[in-house]
């Protein structure tokens, strides 16, 4: 390569990394000012063009897509970011602000809360199904069905009634 192609090379890793660094900021903007919709498309636009980071802009990148996706709702993109944060964050120690420590094990803490099965002999919250209106609305009755077709005229076989008696 001759160095006119190297200078090239360099000029556009440097580009590209600086390119990264910008959005990083600008998604932090955007999720510090709870605009959490276009701070999410930025972290996507990083993912989807597959961008080289050094080790705390790594780890910073995890911590906020996590939470960005967590204030979302979206527990479980949230958990594996929050989690790739959480094991990278050795790495680059003083990569993430004390409080942002603090998020990620409260958040990690909460979602592992919501996932956890329940072992055996736990006991088990029973939530009741809403009422969605299976019911007739009215008191009438059904009627009876022939050939896959209401049979209006026809009354109301008995209960007790076994198939083929009157």
């Amino acid at each position: 390569m001759n160095t006119g192609g190297a200078r090239l090379w360099i000029l556009a890793l440097v580009i590209g990394c600086a390119g990264a660094s910008d959005a990083i900021a600008r998604g932090q903007r955007y999720y510090e000012d709870n605009q959490y919709e276009r701070a999410l498309a930025i972290w996507r636009d990083l993912e989807r063009r597959d961008v080289r980071l050094v080790p705390d802009e790594r780890v910073r990148y995890a911590y906020l897509r996590g939470m960005t996706d967590y204030r979302l709702g979206y527990r479980e993109d949230a958990r594996h970011w929050l989690a790739i944060a959480k094991s990278n964050r050795e790495l680059a120690p003083g990569s993430l602000v004390p409080s942002w420590n603090e998020r990620l094990d409260a958040a990690l803490a909460d979602l592992d809360r919501g996932a956890a099965p329940a072992a055996p002999g736990d006991a088990v919250q029973t939530i009741a199904a809403p009422d969605v209106g299976l019911e007739p609305a009215t008191s009438e009755p059904v009627p009876q069905m022939t050939n896959g077709r209401p049979d209006a005229g026809a009354p109301a076989a008995p209960a007790s009634a076994a198939p083929g008696q009157p």
